[in-house]
Formats: structure tokens, C-alpha cells, sequence
């Protein structure tokens, strides 16, 4: 157990808090998150942060900490990708690039103490991005922290992966994230179904066991497959109820900035109180990073729920384990579904889930088209 109270919130991945705890004491200027997605990176790097700005080293109490863990405190700052990557910049104004970043980096901190500046998906720089940011990290101002995450870090450029400490996070094992998601008060057959689903990754697991629509995309895709059959009228069908489907989780993004934005707002005005103003600008940045993905990342989780659904098809159908079945809530005595047909279904939206992963394609229900199609034939 950590002796640094908010590295000990994060759970499963003993090892890189050790290090972080250490590191707190006498940190570096530069440290590189590299593991899987869903394996606690980016807890552990705002629970690091919190004890970096912290002045009792992480009390995960005072103010600092408080709005370190809630990505909130106005001395850290997040880069992440704007579409595909992360841009260079014309220049220190051009939000969200890597010149803006840098400039930040220079500049006096809003408050007393370090600088943290964090870079989602690293690996997602241009190489005009990352020659800009090596020269930050390789002279950077005082006081300053780079925490670089990424799920792919050998794609990062050598000399940006040498100048940084890596803290190496592992796979979180299905019996981590069941008994982890039971302790929060989760049945465990809810527990073993949400982890299975999230492939291992917490978040996404938490999301699922305990929102009581935790299971809407899994819903939506069998529903929206129903709808195939072997007919291409059915598929084109099935893939607008998917699509509406995700334009509707979009807006629903909006309740979600609306009860972020409430505590802010002035009781007479009904407006952000002024001294809220920055706060209140960061949080809505943030909300609009995340709408700008809300459709496709729908749209991707359902894609993979109904990869995991023939997955499991192709499992019975070729008589293996039921116990090893990812849906194991769904009736599989009766499934009917081919071995051959199974495999070039899952093949069809691996190829369709890859083409929603590059921005430059803009046209997600072309996608999901062509998936459906291809499942129809």
C-alpha cells in the first residue's frame, strides 16, 4: 500500500505506484504512462499530479488535490489529438497544439507551485508536434512536469521516449476488475458480465455495471443487427438505427455538462460566478473534445460488442467452453450462427471498427454500411 494517499487510490498496479510514490518526493522533468487502455493510466497520472501540486505531497484533502484528481486545478494543462493528431500550431494561441502547449510551458504558473502538462495518446503527434515538444523537454522551465501517456509507446519517437521516465502499467486480469467492481457494491455475475465486455478496462466496467444504461450500445447494436437478416434493405436499416443510435448519446452529453457546470453558477444570475470563469472555460474545452467523439466512440463500442456477440457464436458453434463466453447473460442453446459466418463477421467489423479509428474518414455511417452489408451477404 502506498504511504501517499491519493497514489493509494489506484488500484491493480502496484509496481508504477511505487515508482510514482518515490518519484513524488524528487520528481523528474519528464515521464512517459505507456500500457493499455483501461489499465488505470490515467488515474494514476492525476492522482500523481495531485501529489506533485500538493503542498503535504498528496493529502488527497486540500483544495490542490481536490481539483488536481478532477482535472480542474489551473496549473495543468492537457494536450491531446484534435481529429487524428496532435498539430504543431501556428503559434502559442492555436489552442490545443503543441505551440500552444510549449508556450504555456514558459509562462509563470496560474498559481504557486509546479507546472503539469499532460499528453493524451502521445504517440499521436505529427513529427513536426514532437520536434517542438523535444525542445521544451529537452530545457525545461522550472518547476515544470511533461506526463506523456500512451497505449502505443513504441510509435513514439526515440529521442522524445529517451528523455522520459517510463512507468510501465500491465493489463488489469478479469479477477482484478470483478472483485474490484463487487467491492463498490456490484453483483458479481454484473461484475464478471461488464468486465468481460470492457476487454479489462476498470473504466469502462464501472461504467457499465452501475449505470442502469451502462449497457445502451450493446442494446442498440443487437438490436440494430436484428434488423440485417440477409437483406441489404435490412442492413441499411440496421446501420441508421445504429447511427441514430450514437447521435443520440451526443446529446445526451449535454446533461452531463450541465451538472458539471451547476456548482459553478451564481445563485441570483443563474450564470458561472466570475471567479469560476477559467474553471468553467477548461471544463466546457474538455466537454467539447469529448463530443467530438462521442458519435464514433459510440459507434466503436457497439461495433466491438457485436464482434464480442460472434465471438461467442463462433465459440459454441465449434463446441467450445460456454463458460468462456464473453455475453454470458445471453441465451446461446439455440444461437444457429455458422462458423464460417461468424469469422467473416468478425472480420467485416475489425476492418469497419479501423476505418471509425481514422479521423480522415469522414463519413461513419458509410462505415457501419458497409460493415452491415458485408454481415447481410
Amino acid at each position: 500500500m502506498s504511504g501517499v494517499p491519493v497514489l493509494a487510490s489506484v488500484p491493480g498496479q502496484d509496481e508504477a505506484i511505487a515508482f510514482l510514490e518515490r518519484a513524488a518526493e524528487r520528481p523528474g522533468h519528464a515521464y512517459l504512462f505507456a500500457g493499455p487502455e483501461g489499465s488505470g493510466k490515467k488515474l494514476a497520472a492525476a492522482a500523481f499530479t495531485a501529489a506533485l501540486l500538493c503542498e503535504r505531497g498528496g493529502c488527497g484533502e486540500c483544495r490542490d488535490c481536490r481539483l488536481a484528481l478532477e482535472d480542474h486545478h489551473p496549473n495543468v494543462a492537457v494536450l491531446e489529438p484534435e481529429g487524428r493528431d496532435i498539430r504543431v500550431g501556428e503559434g502559442a494561441d492555436d489552442f490545443g497544439t503543441a505551440r500552444w502547449l510549449v508556450a504555456r510551458a514558459h509562462r509563470t504558473a496560474p498559481e504557486p507551485g509546479r507546472k503539469v502538462f499532460r499528453i493524451e495518446q502521445a504517440d499521436r503527434m505529427t513529427e513536426e508536434a514532437a520536434d517542438v515538444l523535444l525542445k521544451v523537454v529537452e530545457e525545461p522551465p522550472p518547476e515544470t512536469v511533461f506526463l506523456l501517456m500512451s497505449a502505443r509507446p513504441h510509435e513514439l519517437t526515440e529521442t522524445i521516449r529517451s528523455r522520459c521516465q517510463t512507468v510501465a502499467f500491465h493489463p488489469l486480469a478479469e479477477g482484478f476488475v470483478v472483485e474490484t467492481l463487487t467491492a463498490e457494491g456490484v453483483s458479481e455475475g454484473r461484475a464478471m458480465l461488464a468486465s468481460r465486455l470492457a476487454g479489462g478496462n476498470v473504466g469502462r466496467a464501472r461504467r457499465i455495471a452501475r449505470d442502469p444504461e451502462g449497457l445502451a450500445f450493446r442494446d442498440e447494436a443487437l438490436a440494430a443487427l436484428r434488423e440485417v437478416g440477409g437483406d441489404p434493405r435490412g442492413a441499411l436499416a440496421g446501420a441508421q438505427r445504429l447511427v441514430d443510435a450514437a447521435a443520440d448519446y451526443k446529446k445526451g452529453l449535454g446533461r452531463v455538462l450541465d451538472e458539471e457546470l451547476e456548482p459553478l453558477l451564481d445563485e441570483e444570475t443563474g450564470r458561472v460566478a466570475e471567479q469560476f470563469r477559467g474553471l468553467a472555460k477548461r471544463i466546457d474545452e474538455r466537454h467539447k473534445r469529448r463530443e467530438r467523439r462521442a458519435e464514433r466512440e459510440f459507434l466503436d463500442w457497439s461495433l466491438l460488442a457485436l464482434e464480442a456477440w460472434y465471438r461467442d457464436a463462433l465459440l459454441i458453434s465449434t463446441g467450445g467452453d460456454p463458460s468462456w463466453v464473453i455475453n454470458m447473460d445471453l441465451d446461446w442453446s439455440a444461437d444457429g450462427v455458422s462458423s464460417a459466418s461468424a469469422a467473416a463477421a468478425i472480420e467485416a467489423l475489425e476492418e469497419a471498427r479501423a476505418a471509425l479509428a481514422d479521423d480522415t474518414n469522414l463519413n461513419a455511417k458509410l462505415v457501419v454500411e458497409r460493415a452491415f452489408l458485408r454481415i447481410a451477404s
